[in-house]
């Protein structure tokens, strides 16, 4: 008997399957389906949380190719971006190499584990080939009023001389360079993506499957809500501005409206600091910071007092005050504070001495003040208001604001309104390693759209990461062209594409990536819908909402199909691979942490020292923290079909799972024993016997529900059955012909999982072809029919034996097989039961 040999066998395996061209995508008359994993960023290897995600697109690839579909499972590289710019600055190199570099690494640690992509329709979002076709489908949305200019608040870091996005944006301070950000006002390209806001939240009343906690988070970012626009009057005109506009949600409160404040950025802020140094040097000093909601919530609140008023509308007024909370970019850059209702309002008046006046109360509340903590119900509480301008008395929070809405109306003095929290996508970053924005500035023309013809606008290879700022900005024979509409001198734009705009829309390029268009339509009305999506659930929203917008946009454009707004028809978002973490202390009492491979288990030490370890119970994988595994490392100890195994087999698949050796050692163990078990059975040539119906129902049994298993992705439960089948086949007493049926259904149902196993053992079999390619083994509904059924047997409420009795057994037949029961008779020791008590189809209860 040969001993199953993943090293030799699973490459044996990949070269057959490449020779085939097995798992190259083709249109045909067969049905389609797409499966998606969302690519990757090549940061140099993979880890095991990438096999899992890989592993689990894989098995539906596979599970769907042997149903007889068209697959399309393609491969890419989500490859712009800062890591690449700040890699060269640390070594003197180049983005590009830097980039191509890992991603030749990573493919050839993918590889390896036998996913069935088609690697012909690899791309990489750095390629000219790809970004050109970006630039193009720029100029079509720009034509399509889809992309514009504006001036926006952006995180401006004064050291690297770049915009950050939210998300780099430490405590106040450039994730890189540490320097304190100011808010800054430039003029940025964006996206028009607020114009489809009521689009993109009606279109997820119809993803039934995607998470419900997607959808959630996703109609909270667009954050639908209706509210008041009404103005305050100015007590006196002030540089031309008569009254200050306000949008509220909470027109319910506006009996305790204390105070109005403005952004720094508000045009009357700016005209009243351009005449008061004070102001000036508050806006400048406050503009420091994040422009987050979560970093304004943090912040110290601070104002400065204009010494202006306005009319309050329903008597007296309120002092306007410039504070460092309101952003231009929501709503109208003013708003009117409630301290009682709001923590943050309450915050602010509390330090400058404001007033504070309650607007509703607990129902049951008999005496109420505000103290320290503002109340904040939710609208749909019901609460008692206090004097509300619309009369109302006893009601929930949006009955209150509805009702204050129709009064205002009804005064004149505002009026209802719809808004989004949804902002427009602002896409220019001034950095180098992106995609070009495809415009040209002329002193003449304006904003020059460059020609289709002249794309791609290649980034320039002769740069350098010497001076901090845009290198592109000190590019002359890069930057320095003609217009593209007079000849005359102009300039190209040097602000590149934020990389969330490559990503938006690569599952359409996928497929058609070497069309000479953004896409081929044909090729697209073929493949599209993404049928399966997987990924991270930190994707939940801006990368799935800014692709639905994409797709919208592509179809407005002519790049997509009708019946495509929606490019994901189903959505899993995995869970993440944890391991423990093992740590030791240095000189100084910090932490030092080690690899797994590095530390001795059974004596909890560092193998190299004997230093005793900490050990930090599992956590996500994290580079830092070394508590990281490299699948090579597993795949030269116990092959590609290990990793993929253990990934699917310890835990439902949205949650995390544990790594760990003994885990990983135990499944390759099962995997041999399997060979072993086929190995068997193709020398032994056992008679056929009664035990065959046995084994057949077992064996339609393990389609049945491995096949759930596989279409609800719950894989751990289709890999717990198949070891309960290889178990069940391991004992059968089957002929020899039986047993063989069985073993080549268990190849198939285990192929998802592991490929290049059950290819071998196919072959074994004496399958024809590829396993892969065999159709799916359909379970016969008469054999899922069970004519008998076991009963637990209970003496004295605990389970002491079971039996196996007809379906349609009568209770005096169960009565007597219990009777019969050795366990039972040894227990009962020549007694009668007090009691025995049947309930059919479940239990017999023997009371002794």
């Amino acid at each position: 008997m040969s001993r199953y040999d993943a090293a030799q066998t699973e490459p044996k395996w990949q070269r057959a399957w490449d020779q085939a061209d097995l798992f190259h995508a083709e249109r045909s008359d067969k049905p389609k389906y797409y499966v998606l994993e969302m690519f990757p960023y090549p940061s140099g290897r993979i880890h095991i949380g990438h096999v899992r995600n890989y592993t689990m697109g894989d098995v539906i690839a596979r599970y769907k190719m042997s149903c007889g579909f068209s697959v399309l499972h393609p491969m890419g590289w989500d490859a712009f971006g800062m890591p690449a710019e700040n890699a060269a600055m640390a070594s003197g190199g180049h983005p590009k190499d830097w980039t191509y570099n890992n991603i030749d690494v990573m493919r050839g640690q993918m590889k390896p584990l036998g996913l069935s992509i088609d690697w012909s329709r690899e791309f990489a979002t750095c390629d000219p080939e790809y970004y050109g076709q970006q630039q193009a489908l720029f100029l079509d949305m720009l034509d399509a009023g889809l992309v514009y200019r504006k001036p926006a608040i952006v995180n401006w870091d004064p050291v690297d001389m770049t915009v950050l996005a939210n998300e780099q944006v430490i405590d106040g301070k450039g994730w890189r360079s540490g320097a304190e950000v100011e808010r800054r006002e430039l003029t940025q390209w964006a996206f028009a993506i607020s114009s489809m806001a009521e689009d993109l939240l009606d279109g997820l009343k119809g993803l039934d499957d995607w998470p419900e906690k997607v959808r959630l988070m996703q109609e909270n970012w667009i954050g639908k809500s209706r509210g008041l626009e009404m103005t305050f009057p100015l007590t006196a005109s002030a540089h031309g501005h008569d009254g200050i506009e306000i949008y509220t949600t909470r027109p319910d409160t506006l009996r305790g409206a204390s105070f109005i404040a403005i952004a720094p950025e508000h045009p009357l802020a700016k005209a009243l600091a351009s005449g008061n140094p004070d102001l000036a040097a508050f806006a400048t000093d406050v503009r420091k910071g994040g422009t987050t909601e979560e970093a304004l919530e943090k912040a110290e609140k601070r104002g400065f007092d204009t010494g202006l008023t306005v009319d309050n509308p329903l008597g007296g007024t309120l002092p306007v005050w410039v504070a460092n909370f309101v952003l231009m970019d929501y709503g109208t850059g003013a708003i009117f504070g409630c301290p009682a209702h709001d923590q943050r309002d309450l915050d602010f008046a509390r330090k400058y001495g404001l007033s504070v006046t309650a607007t509703f109360k607990p129902v049951d509340a008999e005496s109420f003040e505000i103290g320290e903590d503002a109340f904040v119900p939710p609208k749909t509480e019901t609460v008692s208001y206090l004097d509300n301008p619309a009369g109302v008395g006893t009601a929930t929070g949006s009955e209150g604001i509805e009702a204050t809405i129709d009064w205002a109306e009804s005064q004149g003095i505002g009026t209802g309104k719809v808004q989004y929290r949804l902002r427009d996508w602002g896409l220019s970053r001034q950095r180098y390693w992106g995609c070009p924005i495809p415009v040209v500035h002329c002193d003449a023309c304006g904003v020059v759209p460059e020609k289709k013809e002249n794309l791609p606008v290649r980034l320039p290879d002769d740069v350098t990461f010497d001076v901090p700022g845009n290198p592109l900005d000190r590019h002359p024979t890069w930057r320095d062209v003609p217009c593209p509409s007079c000849g005359a001198a102009a300039r190209r734009e040097t602000d590149t594409m934020d990389t969330f705009v490559d990503s938006s829309w690569y599952f359409a390029r996928f497929t058609a990536p070497r069309a000479e268009t953004p896409t081929d339509i044909d090729d697209a009305a073929y493949w599209m819908n993404v049928d399966q999506y997987i990924g991270g659930v930190e994707h939940a929203i801006l990368h799935l909402l800014y692709s639905r917008f994409f797709a919208r946009a592509m179809q407005k454009t002519g790049h997509l199909p009708a019946g495509t707004e929606e490019p994901f028809d189903a959505l899993f978002t995995q869970g993440m691979v944890t391991h423990a973490i093992y740590s030791t202390k240095d000189a100084k009492g910090r932490d030092v942490y080690h690899l797994p491979e590095d530390v001795d288990l059974e004596t909890k030490t560092v193998r190299a020292t004997g230093e005793p370890i900490t050990i930090t119970p599992p956590v996500k994988m994290s580079k830092s923290k070394k508590n990281v595994v490299d699948p090579m490392d597993i795949i030269a100890n116990y092959g590609a079909d290990t990793a993929r195994w253990f990934v699917l087999s310890d835990s439902p698949p949205e949650r995390d799972v544990e790594w760990t050796a003994s885990g990983a050692e135990a499944t390759a163990k099962h995997l041999a024993r399997v060979h072993r078990l086929a190995s068997d059975i193709e020398r032994a040539d056992r008679p056929a016997n009664a035990a065959d119906a046995d084994l057949q129902k077992a064996t339609a049994r393990a389609i049945h529900e491995v096949t759930e298993g596989i279409e609800g992705f719950a894989f751990n439960k289709s890999v717990a059955k198949l070891y309960e089948f290889t178990n069940t086949l391991h004992k059968s007493d089957a002929g020899g012909d039986a047993r063989r049926v069985a073993m080549k259904v268990l190849a198939q149902l285990m192929s998802p999982m592991t490929p290049h196993l059950a290819e071998e053992i196919w072959q074994m079999m004496g399958g024809e072809g590829f396993v892969v390619s065999a159709p799916w083994p359909k379970a016969d509904p008469a054999l899922l029919v069970d004519d008998t059924v076991t009963l637990p047997i209970q003496i004295n409420g605990k389970k002491k034996s079971e039996i196996t009795v007809a379906k349609d057994a009568d209770k005096a037949s169960v009565e007597a097989l219990v009777l019969a029961d050795a366990t039972v008779q040894r227990l009962l020791d020549g007694a009668a039961p007090r009691k025995l008590i049947v309930v059919p189809g479940r239990i017999v209860n023997v009371v002794i």
